[in-house]
């Protein structure tokens, strides 16, 4: 059996998990969505909601993507059969976690003077803002539970993380339900009250379902540790003493990662803001739009932190072509998934928007972008999980500069010139964003081909 084939079933048993789970992540953006849609004019609260998620995506994922580091460096050390040295690199994120956080709730708290230069109507404006601080409370607990989260699936134990997410999902549904809406009811005979606080109530729902998958993650890491014996209970707080030369390691390898991130939610960011110009049908159609491929490209993303698990595990033990036989497992596996992706796209476009909202201008706002949507879906997947497979290599440069140069000297100003000088509207900037991400999945996929394999000398201790 040649090793492409021996890599598919553990792929699939690391993959499937960890697919499912961002396909939680995703789903609490999701449920939010839908149940703003339901509101009385859906177009206003759709907008505030699509302007505050954007906002506080593109800076969470983009600078907490430095943790993204800690997929090499643990992953290599279990691989390796380094557990101290996996237990440390832990330690150093979660450090770097509470850094990130801090100056995100700095960058959240600066945020409304630059959306109030943006050329908006005022209630979109009203209600995006205190969305964003309802969601900025939730950044501390997100970011330890991504440093948690790399611990447990460069360990294997993806299960847990799948747990976690839909477990978080039916907490943030039922306070989407209580605090969107308001409701009264009677409990052991007293009666409570909860006002509805409209888009804002989703964003308070979505932080408390983050404390609360932190807080599972963090019990559950405890009792798999202290099943497993991997040393993490006997360091205690001892492993969140600072290591500098670890510290400098992790943002070498993060800050490339957490820059492709953000340079990819950056641009979604700016073609949001850009379609906010065109009024609030044109962007609640992009809202909805934006969720559907957001939603099927969770399952690559997962595949793609599958890849980095696998070829870092792979380095760790000095098989560079085990290494390789992950990265095309999981290419694979993502091909056939964002294929199905874009036939759904084709086939029920009215039916997609349809479940978002009732209101018909929205729904012939979203459907050409979710045709448009399909052309790139294939791509998309590719680019992903390359950039995944490159990282458990080490490789966090090839992304960056793929991204830089497809989305913001071709894609951008593609997409500007299709929407404001040929009068395509929001068809036009989505056309510049399917143009970058097919350039995108082609140069990753040949960068994951040629790519020479380093295997490690020595376990990658701190």
């Amino acid at each position: 059996m040649t090793p492409f084939r021996r890599e598919i079933r553990p792929m699939l048993r690391i993959a499937a998990p960890l697919a499912l789970a961002e396909l939680g992540w995703m789903s609490m953006g999701l449920v939010d969505t839908i149940m703003v849609g339901h509101l009385p004019h859906a177009a206003v609260p759709l907008s505030a909601a699509a302007l505050a998620q954007v906002l506080f995506n593109t800076l969470a994922f983009g600078i907490g993507g430095i943790l993204l580091g800690l997929d090499t460096t643990i992953a290599q050390a279990h691989g390796a059969d380094d557990y101290p040295a996996a237990n440390r690199w832990l330690g150093q994120g979660l450090i770097l976690a509470a850094a990130i956080s801090a100056l995100l709730m700095i960058l959240y708290a600066l945020a409304p003077l630059g959306l109030s230069h943006l050329p908006m109507e005022r209630d979109i404006f009203a209600s995006a803002i205190p969305t964003l601080r309802a969601l900025s409370f939730g950044i501390l607990p997100l970011m330890l539970y991504f440093a948690l989260r790399r611990y447990l699936q460069a360990f294997n134990h993806v299960r847990i993380i799948a747990a976690t997410l839909i477990s978080a999902n039916l907490v943030n549904i039922f306070f989407d339900w209580l605090l969107i809406f308001g409701h009264d009811f009677r409990i052991a005979g007293l009666h409570l009250s909860w006002a509805a606080k409209g888009v804002v109530g989703s964003g308070i729902a979505t932080s408390l379902a983050r404390l609360y998958q932190f807080a599972f993650m963090l019990v559950a890491l405890l009792l798999v540790d202290r099943r497993n014996r991997y040393g993490l209970l006997a360091r205690g707080i001892g492993i969140l003493q600072p290591h500098w030369h670890s510290l400098r390691r992790l943002l070498a390898l993060g800050l490339p990662s957490g820059a492709t991130i953000l340079v990819e939610i950056a641009i979604f960011a700016v073609v949001t803001n850009l379609i906010a110009t065109l009024g609030p049908v044109a962007l609640a159609g992009h809202e909805i739009a934006l969720n559907c491929i957001s939603t099927t490209f969770m399952i690559p993303l997962g595949i793609s932190a599958a890849a980095s698990v696998r070829v870092g595990q792979a380095i760790g033990r000095r098989s560079a072509s085990e290494a390789k036989a992950a990265g095309w497992a999981a290419i694979a596996l993502s091909s056939v998934v964002m294929l199905c992706a874009a036939a759904l796209f084709l086939a029920l476009p009215h039916a997609l928007a349809a479940g978002f909202t009732h209101d018909a201008p929205v729904i012939a706002a979203t459907v050409p972008l979710l045709y448009i949507a399909s052309f790139f879906q294939l791509c998309d997947g590719l680019q992903i999980t390359a950039i995944g497979a490159l990282r458990g290599a080490g490789d966090t440069h090839s992304g960056l500069i793929t991204h830089l140069c497809s989305y913001w000297l071709l894609g951008l100003p593609l997409g500007i010139l299709l929407c404001f000088h040929q009068h395509l509207g929001a068809r036009g900037l989505w056309l510049g964003l399917s143009a970058s991400l097919i350039v995108t999945g082609l140069v990753l996929l040949q960068r994951w081909r040629t790519i020479e394999i380093h295997v490690l000398s020595a376990a990658p201790g701190p």
